[in-house]
């Protein structure tokens, strides 16, 4: 562990070096608790039998501690400044052989699909603002989906991810549809420079092994979204347009037998429910 890179000195140094300042735009904070590196990685699991996805690498905080941990890392990172930086340390790490990792460069949610390996695990310190786009990319859009993901995010997202039913959301939902998720831990806003005004959250998504298609898939948040598309709407009003007012009394039939009654709202439901719902839609 380097425990330079947890000086906020030393990172402002390496800031002005390299012509970079922390993002307010995409929430990049620096982390400066080496504790919490080792809480996450903890949390991860990972071992040297496993290959593990990274993104947004930064100065490698996470990325040095984590290779030297598993078998091999694959990070990518959308910051070319910092291309010197780590041909510097990859190149030490070589020498030594050492070095069991990649540095991709590029936006990970435009990478070409083969580039990631079969049965892969992704650990990532994510910036605030692209938190859902790189839920929805490996989760939704990869086809070679990762076995788990532990992930650092802001905390109010967290528990969005791992609500219950009464506090779901479309978030919430689109996770759970594909894996369990848990939070390992809350990481209070001061272990990080600059102080960000929110508190962040370990969690860990294990995916299940699933038989539905893309287009299940598809047609599932397509109608969950309908179903959110007013929160504070009853869900039957919501999904009215789609099922048709001539199912009305059937569907409001098949909620009772859920468990429910008509003034149910989207919240309220499972991703169980919701898969129930939509089987009972087609078959209107």
């Amino acid at each position: 562990m380097n425990e330079k890179l947890f000086n906020t000195d030393y990172l402002k140094h390496l800031c002005q070096k390299f012509q970079l300042r922390p993002s307010k735009e995409y929430g990049q904070n620096y982390l400066i608790n080496p504790e919490v590196i080792e809480t996450m990685i903890a949390a991860s699991g990972v071992n040297k039998k496993d290959t593990v996805v990274e993104v947004g690498p930064g100065f490698g905080i996470l990325t040095l501690d984590l290779a030297a941990k598993v078998k091999k890392l694959l990070t990518f990172e959308i910051e070319v400044k910092l291309k010197p930086y780590w041909e510097e340390i990859s190149t030490r790490l070589a020498q030594s052989k050492e070095k069991n990792f990649d540095v991709i460069w590029g936006n990970v949610l435009r990478a070409d699909q083969k580039l990631f390996p079969k049965n892969y695990k992704v650990v990532a310190n994510l910036p605030y603002q692209i938190t859902s786009p790189v839920l929805k990319f490996f989760l939704e859009d990869l086809e070679n989906k990762p076995k788990e993901m532990t992930l650092m995010v802001q905390k109010e997202v967290a528990e969005r991810i791992c609500a219950k039913p009464g506090e779901m959301s479309v978030l919430g939902l689109s996770v759970q549809y594909f894996g369990q998720a848990q939070i390992m831990g809350e990481v209070k806003n001061n272990n990080f420079w600059p102080v960000p005004q929110v508190d962040s959250a370990i969690i860990k998504i294990v995916l299940d092994k699933t038989t539905t298609t893309r287009a299940e898939d598809k047609a599932f948040f397509k109608f969950v979204k309908v179903g959110f598309a007013q929160k504070r709407k009853l869900l039957i009003k919501n999904l009215l347009p789609t099922i048709g007012k001539q199912h009305k009394e059937k569907f409001i039939a098949e909620l009772k037998k859920m468990g429910f009654t008509e003034t149910v709202r989207a919240q309220e439901l499972s991703v169980e429910n919701w898969q129930q719902l939509v089987k009972i839609s087609t078959l209107l």
